[in-house]
């Protein structure tokens, strides 16, 4: 062999064995997110890439995973000792992930430390909390938040306080109807086959501290508290559009004028400009000069008993195990310019737990041009009362695998629908039934 030859492997040798030492040195952090849409996948690699250009020792891998599978990539993962840094989570998974034991709360509350406690929004934290240690089990990231959105200038023209108490949504059903061309007060969730009951009526049964169970693990479906939730809230059908309605309903019957108040997320926000999409194809044309400037919004419902606003939480959790760059990776993302470039992937729907990020999120969309300060400082201070049943601190993994029970076997819905459309329970007669299954749930989970 000729001696060039030779050179050129031990040259060749030498810088693989250079490169796979490199290699072997260098960290990998491993981040799942269930933003996993392609053009979402890209805007998290892109400010992977500035972490990594920041800190070239450091490798994050971004790996696109299914909300819905979540739960099972992780269980065959931990079966595999291969668990990944950090995932991208519903706050509905960390209680079981916490209880499991595999989510590393010291370096979640080292995260949230670094960032400034003081800049977390108060709800978001509280609801990271794990019961059993007083830590944070996950660090809050964004989410989305449900409110009553009404027409602001037809409650001035009736003389109607915003309806954030019971008494003033009742004085709305009551008055609103042939006020400025109203044909109905709102559109009452009641389709017995739709979730969209669920979400609404949760937050009124909050609102009276009615919860399935209560701190001793006890089914409380048939309290005094869960009857007026229901008597409330289907009396309000005597003001609604009739028949079984869902979401699809509701937005438009608001955006064509004919209701005054709408429950639905903050995903409503560009279709209050430009009018939403309709199941038979094309959009609803809005009738209304400036719905979205004429729109007032409520998170907060308050109640007899309490208050409780609704939405959905998302988290980033840092696995046990994690190599300590996991915790740079996490910060890195809530950070200035990165956090708003995540933010921007879809503003309606994430909105931000970092007071100090909500000035550059209102201007995350032309549609939010629409809508003023004070709205977009209700939807971020929505986070502050923001609570599910599903999340209720101190549930255990048994209880709240039945409140998914509840949700996916549409019970409120069903009663829903037989005490406000089919007449064929009351509010009492329908919580018996519903602490009746619920039990049945439970007794079959243990």
């Amino acid at each position: 062999m000729k001696r060039s030859v030779v050179y050129a492997v031990l040259i060749g040798l030498l810088l693989a064995v250079g490169v796979g030492a490199y290699a072997a040195n260098k960290t990998v952090v491993e981040f799942w997110t269930t933003d996993n849409e392609p053009d979402r996948v890209a805007a998290y690699e892109a400010v992977a890439a500035r972490f990594m250009a920041d800190n070239p020792g450091i490798e994050v891998k971004i790996v696109p995973v299914d909300e819905a599978s979540v739960s099972q990539r992780i269980s065959t993962a931990r079966a595999a000792n291969q668990l990944p840094d950090i995932v991208r989570m519903g706050i509905e998974r960390v209680a079981s992930f916490s209880a499991d034991g595999i989510l590393d709360e010291n370096a979640a509350e080292a995260v949230i430390n670094s960032i400034g406690k003081t800049d977390f929004r108060a709800g978001p934290l509280n609801m990271v909390i794990d019961p059993a240690t007083g830590k944070y089990a996950a660090v809050p990231y964004d989410g989305w938040i449900q409110a009553i959105w009404y027409r602001a200038d037809l409650f001035k023209e009736a003389g109607l306080t915003p309806p954030v108490s019971w008494a003033d949504i009742n004085a709305a059903a009551d008055k609103l109807p042939g006020t400025g061309g109203l044909l109905y007060a709102l559109t009452l969730a009641t389709d017995p086959g739709q979730n969209y009951g669920q979400q609404v009526f949760e937050q009124v049964a909050m609102s009276n501290d009615a919860w399935p169970f209560d701190k001793d693990g006890n089914v409380t479906m048939d309290t005094p508290e869960m009857i007026a939730a229901l008597r409330f809230y289907t009396d309000l059908q005597r003001a609604a559009v009739p028949g079984p309605q869902y979401w699809r309903g509701a937005r438009e019957a608001y955006e064509l004028g004919q209701a005054g108040m709408l429950f639905y997320s903050t995903y409503i926000m560009d279709d209050l400009v430009e009018g939403s999409g309709m199941e038979a194809g094309g959009k609803v044309q809005i009738p209304i000069e400036d719905l979205p400037g004429k729109t007032g919004f409520a998170p907060k419902m308050v109640g007899p008993n309490g208050s409780a606003s609704y939405g959905q939480l998302v988290t980033l959790g840092i696995m046990e195990g994690a190599d300590p760059a996991a915790q740079k990776v996490v910060e890195y993302f809530l950070t200035g310019q990165n956090y708003q470039d995540i933010l921007a992937l879809a503003p309606f729907g994430k909105v931000p737990v970092l007071k100090s990020a909500v000035d550059g999120w209102k201007k995350l969309s032309p549609y939010f041009a629409h809508y003023s300060n004070e709205t977009l400082d209700q939807i971020a201070n929505g986070f502050e009362t923001m609570q599910r049943w599903l999340f209720r601190p101190g549930y255990d993994a048994t209880e709240r695998a039945v409140i998914g029970d509840i949700e996916g076997r549409k019970l409120i819905p069903q009663v829903i629908s037989n005490i406000a459309l089919e007449g064929i329970m009351t509010p009492e007669t329908g919580a018996a039934w519903l602490q009746e299954q619920v039990e049945a749930m439970l007794a079959e989970r243990k």
